[in-house]
């Protein structure tokens, strides 16, 4: 599979907000090839003047993944890639890693005896290539009619591939999050976007849904060979009666059947509860297909786990991965 979470390019992109570094390791091995794309981060307690590192996937999605092998052995190249990674881990002082599974790539099966995996929740796919007309096949009946009111009362909206300026969509999505009160983990520094257009300009689906000449919503999207992601989004919310989002999905599941685009990813919702509220909005536009988020888990030095554990004083921490973290990031929640 190719995409946008697979590129070697794309864990750049987030070294700042991860404080760590992008690494990507290729296995090679008669039985196939596969990568594995991570970032790797300075766990924060020494040990005896020691430092470590653990691991995580970039913004979004990702994990190992099987780019060359048979069907028929991939949970044996899975096992082979374990070996090998291990080595890897345990040389470069890497002490445990936590990956989000890609939920199109299915590659939390290949490697679920190599990683601790775990189902978290469902995310929500548009399916275009299966779909003549994707607005009335994928589409809820509620949706399409909050559409067609909006499109009739005035609303338009703008496609652009790899857009000049992203300042209109900041705004507004800054906008956004201050309303929703939003974690600062989903709030992006002008050099972030900067680099995303350096890295990815080209890959890039700006939406902007306009009533009246002015843009009242804005999504950004990537679109990486078949495949397209929603990232970000924000609408006005003085204009919300105009169902704004609704119409930047469908604008952009429109460009993307037009376009080559198979599948729309809008990803889940803020929580695992099956009705989260943003997610049965996503739903509105997947309603016959569905995607499985899994997460995955590894301590791959059990002992230098434990001594970390016991130093941030975490040793009994079961509902945060890596425990020794789990303080830290109370913190960091209570400023």
């Amino acid at each position: 599979m190719k995409d946008i979470y697979f590129d070697d390019r794309y864990g750049k992109l987030f070294e700042e907000m991860e404080n760590g570094e992008a690494g990507m390791f290729n296995f090679e091995h008669p039985l196939g090839r596969v990568q594995h794309l991570f970032i790797k981060r300075q766990i924060p307690i020494a040990l005896n003047g020691e430092h470590y590192y653990d691991l995580v996937t970039p913004y979004g999605y990702g994990g190992p993944l099987i780019v060359e092998g048979s069907k028929d052995s991939r949970l044996e190249l899975a096992a082979e890639f374990e070996k090998a990674f291990k080595d890897y881990c345990l040389s470069h002082k890497i002490v445990s890693e936590f990956i989000r599974f890609h939920p199109l790539a299915g590659n939390a099966a290949d490697f679920e005896e190599a990683f601790e995996v775990m189902y978290m929740r469902e995310t929500v796919c548009t399916n275009l290539k299966e779909r003549d007309a994707p607005f009335d096949g994928e589409f809820s009946r509620s949706a399409r009619k909050n559409i067609r009111q909006a499109l009739k009362a005035g609303v338009e909206y703008k496609v652009t591939l790899n857009p000049a300026s992203l300042d209109t969509f900041k705004e507004i999505y800054n906008e956004t999050m201050e309303r929703n009160h939003a974690d600062s983990f989903y709030y992006f520094e002008d050099a972030y976007f900067k680099k995303l257009m350096e890295l990815f300009g080209e890959n890039l689906l700006l939406v902007e849904a306009r009533f009246e000449g002015k843009v009242i919503g804005a999504g950004l999207n990537f679109v990486y060979g078949n495949l397209a992601h929603t990232h970000l989004s924000g609408t006005l919310s003085e204009y919300n009666h105009l169902s704004p989002a609704s119409v930047i999905y469908h604008a952009l599941a429109e460009w993307g059947k037009e376009n080559g685009v198979d599948v729309v990813h809008a990803g889940g919702g803020r929580t695992n509860n099956p009705d989260d509220k943003l997610y049965l909005f996503k739903k509105q536009f997947g309603k016959e297909s569905d995607c499985h988020f899994y997460i995955g888990k590894k301590i791959w030095n059990p002992l230098v786990y434990k001594a970390l554990c016991e130093a941030s004083g975490t040793v009994d921490e079961v509902h945060f991965f890596p425990a020794y973290r789990a303080k830290q990031v109370k913190q960091t929640e209570n400023v």
